[in-house]
């Protein structure tokens, strides 16, 4: 399949990308980022115990998990920017649902099925961004898609505190169903690609599990290491908060520690999607691993709020730096011809491990121990950037120099007879 050829705008900005791709990832992840942190408040206001309210906030990661295989098979057969377009459509239903639902079981199953709608969202737009963007700037595209997501979580509860102030919890549905509709509008007016993209499996349908039996051997290795690394992510998400409340300071000033975390988290994956198209995969990959989890085995002897802050940002930058890394990882591995359904089954690897690091760190709070959590989780991340080193080189042509040197490449990801680009 031929890639569209670099613009102008540096190989991955194109018209398509920026208003097909990134302005939409904006504003919908800006909605479920203002109404992540409501489903709890709104789950007490329907008369929920705090334990419900916290089973209903986890309905959403919940939905996504179940989303992630059934969305890889809808993109393939209706092709990812029609399945955009259809989960911006189930998302504000799901969302009308959530603002409206007067009981806590509609509510939790609106909740669901908003994580399933979002699992779909995420899936097609990392498809549709890897087949429209050359191989040479897939990393930049990737991260760039990561770190738009990321401003989107980081602004949407902003944005949703202020409504609720004013509005109630009722109102952020609302103001996510309105972002939503615009995502969906501004996918709607954007042209279609022409070529270098496929707007339908070509030929028979090839279904999930024929996917993962042909591709099992990547999935057990480099699938594992994607398990990994999404557990290690998704206990940063919990462990500042908790330890926060564990030193015993306030809601206020762990939420300025988080938020320092989140803006350093932010900055740079535009500097690390580079590097990962210049040097290699494992530029990235290892070095984020290494220090995310060298940052929670730290977490222990952080005290105060003032050594909390600097191993928040330590977490925030090792996260950062990561970001779209396994997204284009992803992309890397995934067969052209079931690009789709592939990257359903490698989201799932992902967001399964998304949500069993949350789990292990309460489970060490559970038995006594919120320390022994947190320690078994950076143990984890330790253990994720060695089989990150181990597997990438052997499934990924653009793991390092060593590796695209092997398949007829420049160090710097180009066939040899163009060169390498310029800085």
């Amino acid at each position: 399949m031929s890639s569209p050829a670099p613009d102008a705008t540096g190989g991955f900005l194109s018209r398509q990308a920026v208003l097909g791709v990134y302005l939409p990832a904006l504003l919908f992840e800006v909605g479920m980022g203002a109404v992540t942190p409501m489903i709890a408040f709104r789950s007490v206001e329907l008369g929920t115990s705090l334990a419900v309210a916290g089973v209903l906030a986890a309905m959403l990661a919940v939905g996504q998990i179940l989303g992630d295989a059934p969305a890889g098979a809808l993109a393939a057969r209706i092709g990812d920017r029609r399945a955009l377009l259809v989960a911006a459509v189930a998302s504000t239903v799901t969302l009308a649902v959530c603002a409206l639902a007067g009981s806590p079981l509609l509510f939790g199953i609106a909740v669901l099925l908003t994580g399933a709608t979002n699992s779909v969202y995420m899936l097609a737009r990392q498809a549709y961004l890897t087949e429209i963007t050359p191989p040479l700037f897939r990393a930049r595209a990737l991260s760039t898609l990561g770190g738009v997501g990321r401003i989107g979580i980081f602004v949407g509860p902003f944005l949703g505190a202020a409504v609720a102030h004013f509005a109630g919890t009722q109102a952020v549905f609302w103001l996510a169903l309105v972002v939503v509709v615009l995502a969906g509008i501004v996918v709607a007016l954007v042209p279609d690609v022409e070529e270098g993209r496929r707007t339908k499996a070509a030929g028979p349908h090839v279904s999930l599990w024929r996917v993962t039996v042909e591709h099992r051997k990547v999935l057990a290795q480099l699938g594992i290491a994607v398990l990994l690394v999404g557990a290690t992510r998704g206990a940063r998400q919990v462990v500042l908060p908790l330890w926060g409340a564990h030193l015993g300071l306030g809601p206020a000033t762990t939420s300025i520690i988080y938020g320092l975390s989140g803006a350093l988290d932010t900055a740079v994956f535009y500097p690390a999607g580079k590097l990962m198209d210049r040097r290699g995969r494992l530029w990235v990959a290892v070095p984020s691993m290494l220090a995310l989890g060298a940052s929670l085995l730290l977490l222990p002897l952080a005290q105060t709020a003032g050594w909390l802050a600097v191993v928040a940002m330590v977490m925030g930058l090792a996260n950062g730096i990561g970001s779209g890394m396994i997204m284009t990882l992803g992309a890397d591995v995934a067969p052209p011809a079931v690009r789709a359904q592939f990257l359903g089954v490698w989201r799932l690897f992902s967001d399964a491990g998304a949500a069993a690091g949350p789990l292990v760190v309460a489970a060490g709070a559970a038995l006594g121990s919120l320390a022994g959590g947190v320690l078994v989780m950076g143990g984890i991340g330790m253990v994720a950037a060695g089989v990150l080193r181990a597997t990438v080189p052997r499934w990924s042509v653009h793991a390092n120099a060593r590796t695209r040197m092997a398949a007829g490449l420049t160090p710097d990801g180009l066939p040899v007879s163009v060169g390498s680009p310029s800085p």
